[in-house]
């Protein structure tokens, strides 16, 4: 991983790095991350952890944008980290950019 000075992004591989309808997860000093891929290649990043139980999130399901907690099933959209109703909760989101096949994760401040 790098991490440039005074930078909070950090890079965290290439798309072909981060498994089709599945997670690669980045340890921070946030604790970690899953970044997740879908069937149409959009990048998504939550904290790795469900609202509910704080199942590992990176290793649930991942459909159209959405992932099941591996523990209990609940679907948390990956767009947000909102939990599907009739579930109430939110996993912490990270920004995620792409420039060609590099991915980068906002670890904020």
């Amino acid at each position: 991983m790098d991490v440039t000075p005074m930078s909070r992004w950090i890079k965290v591989g290439t798309l072909e790095q981060i498994p089709r309808l599945g997670a690669r997860v980045v340890q921070t000093r946030h604790g970690p991350i899953a970044v997740f891929r879908t069937a149409d290649d959009a990048v998504f990043a939550l904290l790795d952890q469900c609202p509910h139980k704080g199942g590992p999130l990176s290793q649930g399901i991942v459909f159209g944008h959405h992932v099941a907690c591996p523990l209990h099933n609940w679907s948390i959209h990956l767009k947000d980290g909102q939990a599907e109703a009739p579930d109430e909760g939110c996993a912490k989101r990270f920004q995620v950019k792409q420039d060609q096949e590099q991915i980068f994760l906002d670890i904020g401040d």
